[in-house]
């Protein structure tokens, strides 16, 4: 007689061994509902929301995001997986500055294709089993699920962190009505460290897990539609003209970890050389140039809006 147990096992075990084999870094299950912490992380959404942390990202506030059964009838678990971004051929830009997780390709749909790879093989695997992919633009509890498989835990600095592979991680899912073995929850190691917390140049942690977006300069850069920045971002951009990586770039987690060196997160050239001459650049050069990036979010306006702000603080003229 077979061991209904055993055979959980076995296919929750090459269940994720499939998603390391589609080149995810690192996979993990967990149940649904998920344990108290999942109730936790959703309470603690709902008072951001309260406070307007989340500025005009307004997609936030989607009811479906607290209940993850809204996005699958009898789901009963999670495959959750996490891709890393960072590659070691990827160079600085000395004058803009561009976050490490859009200079390659749109990992959107980089993380779509590798699950939905993944989806066919659970077809051929668990013929009765119905699934769901998620990716960040689905109204999931993304950091929550992660944490909640084992594959990370949710920094100070809002970020997933990996112990291993640091926080230069992109997440995806997929919701399954299989009832699999999970893993542990990861706990928190921040521990007493706030040193993300001390080097964001506009406050915007303003308490440990906690970002308040219209402090955010990835938030301003990336997601603000307003003509012009409130002083206090303009003041310290730095050079940042698409995201933020300053608080990942101090994290002690992220001092020495594997890098993904692939042609999917290969640096985009034009990025490297963005200069003072890009604004001259019309908006069909533009769209050119964003193709196949998750930076055509970035409308052609709103890069020459970042890229003037950040000379309007320097000893660069136009």
């Amino acid at each position: 007689m077979i061991d209904t147990i055993d055979v959980k096992k076995e296919i929750s075990k090459k269940l994720k061994e499939r998603a390391i084999v589609e080149g995810f870094t690192i996979a993990g299950i967990a149940s649904i509902p998920g344990s108290s912490r999942i109730k936790l992380r959703t309470n603690a959404l709902e008072r951001w929301l309260s406070n307007n942390h989340h500025a005009e990202m307004k997609w936030m506030e989607a009811e479906r995001r607290k209940n993850i059964d809204s996005l699958l009838i009898d789901a009963k678990s999670v495959l959750s997986v996490g891709f890393t971004y960072i590659n070691s051929h990827n160079k600085d830009n000395k004058l803009f500055k561009v976050a490490k997780f859009s200079q390659g390709e749109d990992y959107h749909k980089v993380i779509y294709k590798k699950l939905k790879n993944i989806g066919k093989w659970i077809n051929l695997e668990m013929p009765d089993c119905k699934w769901k992919i998620c990716v960040d633009t689905s109204p999931l509890l993304e950091k929550a699920w992660a944490e909640e498989s084992g594959i990370g835990w949710i920094g100070k600095n809002s970020n997933l962190i990996s112990k291993k592979h640091g926080s230069w991680l992109t997440l995806g899912f997929i919701i399954l009505t299989e009832d699999l073995i999970p893993d542990k929850p990861h706990q928190s190691l921040c521990g007493k460290c706030d040193i993300c917390i001390d080097h964001c140049p506009t406050n915007a942690i303003v308490e440990p897990f906690v970002i308040q977006s219209d402090l955010c300069i990835a938030y301003h850069t990336i997601e603000s539609r307003d003509k012009f920045f409130p002083k206090k971002i303009e003041e310290n951009l730095n050079g940042w003209v698409a995201g933020c990586d300053i608080c990942q770039n101090v994290c002690p987690w992220n001092k020495s970890v594997p890098y993904n060196n692939n042609f999917e997160t290969t640096q985009k050239e034009w990025i490297e050389n963005l200069n003072i001459e890009s604004l001259s650049w019309d908006d069909k050069t533009w769209k050119k140039k964003l193709k196949g990036t998750t930076l055509k979010r970035i409308k052609p306006w709103m890069w020459k809006r970042n890229i003037k702000a950040n000379l309007k603080n320097s000893k660069m003229k136009i």
